[in-house]
């Protein structure tokens, strides 16, 4: 059975492109499903979910959108409806009525499409062509799998430009849904371990990821970036993850403090609220990311306050295991390899 690309966006003011790349889409064997967004004009282009469904999937009945319509306020429209969208698509998708997502739009148009998407499952193809994808997009993108496509010129008909971008992107869409990812072999499946490090762990997380190899997991490596512990965080919520190995819970000092590498106020509440095992252990909490550091990371007296603060702070059933060593040394990614062990037996 050929795949069903769900075309995503406000057929008011971008019906002649989702025209466009819906031939496109049709002429390579794929099926469509249009679903219309915009709010503010009619529709150019036919929708096979009209406006008024994706309106009623977020609680808009039939008054209230009528009355959206009628104050004709773009803003209060793009919210209303992307929160709508953002309950309607993963539910067509659990229902099974796609395969993947083309959407395109300006940046309104890519606020309201993106909020979706990121609803949506990893690994299902999702792609915006949008006017701020050259820009800095991770307040669209988030920690989703959404493939970006500059515009180049505004989404706003056809031309030489836009006629090769509507193409490719349909062209990618379709490359996606029809490609298949292989199966491993009966049997062959190891559960996951989510594990973060950085630079200044790398040496222990080497020993670690060898030893939980050898144990039988698969280690899925985030960098402590700030997006790399988002994304960990999203993971571990999804239910896919058997056990966290968190070596490198630097982005919490980041959020305390003002640093680049925050990873938001939540980070480390995924595995708690999941019920998942894991080891948390203090990897460069003794450093905040703000560029280039002028000066030592060896701070006895702050070392000290954090670990007596952190056992005061803790549940008593929560135990807390102190090594006389570096946290590099490799006697400590033992040790915590196999209290990790014991967590997940």
């Amino acid at each position: 059975m050929s795949k069903t690309i769900a075309l995503v966006g406000a057929l008011d003011t971008k019906g002649v492109e989702y025209a466009f790349v819906k031939t496109c889409l049709e002429a390579r064997g794929l099926r469509t499903l249009v679903i219309d967004t915009g709010v503010l004009g009619a529709p150019t282009l036919a929708a096979d979910i009209s406006r008024e469904e994706v309106a009623r999937a977020g609680g808009i009945d039939a008054g209230d959108f009528a009355a959206l319509v009628a104050r004709a306020d773009r803003g209060e429209a793009v919210e209303a409806m992307s929160r709508a969208l953002a309950t309607l698509l993963p539910a067509f998708r659990a229902a099974g009525r796609f395969d993947g997502v083309l959407a395109l739009g300006g940046a309104g148009g890519t606020s309201l499409a993106c909020r979706a998407l990121r609803a949506l499952p990893l690994g299902v193809p999702k792609v915006m062509v949008s006017t701020v994808a050259g820009t800095d997009v991770s307040a669209y993108v988030g920690v989703s799998d959404i493939v970006m496509i500059p515009s180049i010129v505004d989404v706003a008909g056809r031309n030489r430009l836009s006629r090769g971008v509507l193409v490719r992107a349909a062209g990618a869409v379709a490359g996606m849904v029809e490609t298949i990812v292989p199966a491993a072999a009966p049997g062959a499946e190891k559960p996951l371990v989510a594990a973060s490090m950085f630079g200044n762990t790398t040496a222990a997380f080497n020993v670690a990821k060898s030893l939980l190899e050898a144990a039988g997991f698969e280690v899925l490596v985030f960098l402590a970036t700030g997006n790399g512990g988002r994304t960990m965080e999203s993971l571990i919520a999804s239910g896919a993850i058997a056990g966290v190995f968190d070596l490198t819970t630097t982005e919490l000092v980041d959020e305390l403090v003002g640093g680049v590498f925050t990873a938001g106020p939540d980070r480390l509440y995924a595995a708690v609220r999941a019920g998942v095992p894991a080891l948390v252990a203090p990897g460069c909490l003794d450093m905040v990311d703000f560029g280039a550091p002028a000066g030592a990371f060896h701070w006895p007296e702050a070392d000290a306050a954090l670990f007596a603060a952190l056992k005061a702070g803790l549940r008593a059933d929560i135990r807390v295991i102190e090594l006389d060593c570096a946290i590099n040394a490799p006697e400590f990614a033992t040790r915590c390899v196999e209290e990790f062990l014991l967590l997940t037996a």
